[in-house]
């Protein structure tokens, strides 16, 4: 059989010492998707496509509360509709007894479209318009609130409407992580939570329910979540000293990291994120460290959504083009740019090829389709040579990547989920031009050209 023939290339060598990980990157390839050829996908669905895993959802979400339920017993899961608001994806965590955590109007209104009460949904979020407070007081969701501006707003909204708005208070603290998010909610240390919170009872119209806490994202010193339980316990416990009111929860928000490698991380993302149990042990820690848990058993309260989904993503994508940079390196065009993965702008994705190829490595830097400079799906990394109409695989992108993709040049693909039988189902469409036209009108005299 003849063999493939490469070009030569010159490429720079820089002598050095191994890595910890070892001197020859080896990439393997992946044919498939949990025993589904991904031929057979991009023969059904087309390229480029993201494929969902359900059972990898439902597995995650069932270990990770089994992980927290080992530290501590009164657990309630949230899931985060800002990490990916698909139907099909909020249902299987809906199923699964997660609540709806959501940041907006538009997020709300898709939880009670998919059945969720408005008791069952945590309202979080700096921007929350009037008309979205009003629905959520009169539905007696769970609002947790941002500033003094806000806590004016529902006051006025629960007198007008003649009823208790259920409230929380969103805290943040130093938990000696950086950057520190002061952003959100009232501060601990200065004092600005608690007087929120007097203020707050002052007024009578709200049933303070609980404390919340969402210290950053992609945090990756699972410690810093024992010193906010620490901080949101001690606070609690003051309230019931002073005011004589037992919070019913503790909300520890989100922020836990998936397995992607960050792009100024030289660690890889496999080694350097957090377990599920180190998460676990450092808020079980607090919360069994607490006088106030140890009376009154309150509930803890996660808004976990990047860790239970990122993984199960999977973006399959063609091979348009190469050429060769004057640096040396390869150059890759893809089908897939950051209009549809925009994590590629923060993590290391991993790009691994779907058959088996001969021949020498070459530093390869992956480009989507978009005519600009910023669509660059992962940097060089050591790749075999590819030819026009291969395939790749780009992982994970569960997280984040349909919720923030962008309308931009190219249609947004097709999405399918693979169910826990081994069966795929189309669970959005890809877009048409009539989807990005239909809201636009003309005015009568630019009609005729």
């Amino acid at each position: 059989m003849k063999k493939t023939y490469i070009a030569p290339n010159i490429e720079r060598n820089s002598a050095g010492n191994m890595n910890k990980y070892g001197a020859k990157s080896v990439v393997r390839y992946q044919d498939r998707i949990e025993s589904i050829p991904i031929t057979d996908l991009v023969k059904e669905y087309g390229s480029p496509l993201i494929v969902l895993s359900e059972a990898q959802m439902r597995k995650r979400y069932r270990r990770l509360l089994d992980t927290m339920k080992m530290h501590y017993p009164q657990v309630e899961m949230a899931w985060s509709y800002k990490t990916n608001y698909l139907a099909a994806v909020c249902n299987v965590f809906h199923q699964e007894g997660a609540r709806a955590e959501v940041v907006s109007r538009m997020e709300y209104e898709m939880a009670r479209t998919r059945g969720i009460k408005g008791r069952d949904i945590i309202f979080n979020g700096p921007g929350k318009s009037p008309d979205a407070l009003r629905i959520a007081i009169e539905e007696e969701a769970l609002i947790h609130i941002d500033h003094l501006d806000e806590l004016y707003l529902i006051e006025k909204l629960a007198r007008e409407l003649d009823t208790k708005a259920q409230v929380a208070i969103r805290v943040n603290m130093d938990t000696g992580i950086s950057p520190q998010w002061t952003r959100f909610g009232f501060n601990y240390e200065n004092g600005e939570a608690y007087r929120s919170i007097q203020r707050l009872l002052s007024g009578k119209m709200m049933n303070l329910r609980g404390l919340h806490t969402h210290i950053g994202t992609f945090i990756l010193d699972a410690n810093a979540y024992y010193w906010a339980a620490k901080a949101l316990l001690e606070l609690a416990s003051r309230i019931e000293k002073d005011n004589g009111i037992v919070l019913e929860y503790i909300d520890m928000g989100g922020g836990f990291a998936s397995q992607n490698t960050l792009h100024n991380q030289y660690t890889p993302g496999e080694f350097a994120s957090p377990s599920f149990d180190q998460y676990a042990l450092a808020i079980g820690n607090a919360f069994n460290e607490s006088h106030f848990v140890t009376e009154h058993l309150p509930k803890l309260v996660l808004e976990t959504g990047r860790a239970l989904v990122d993984e199960a993503g999977y973006m399959i994508s063609t091979v348009l083009g190469k050429k060769n940079m004057p640096s040396g390196e390869r150059a890759v065009i893809l089908d897939a740019g950051v209009n549809t993965a925009i994590t590629a702008w923060w993590y290391k994705l991993k790009v691994s090829p779907t058959r088996s190829f001969p021949g020498a490595y070459q530093n390869t830097i992956f480009y989507g389709p978009l005519c600009m400079n910023i669509d660059v799906i992962r940097p060089a990394l050591p790749f075999p040579d590819l030819q026009f109409g291969d395939k790749v695989l780009i992982t994970p992108v569960g997280a984040y990547n349909n919720t923030q993709w962008m309308q931009f040049i190219e249609y947004r693909p097709q999405i399918v989920m693979i169910t826990e039988t081994g069966q795929t189902e189309l669970i959005r469409e890809a877009e048409s031009l009539q989807d990005i036209t239909a809201r636009e009108r003309i005015p009568e005299h630019l009609r005729k050209l």
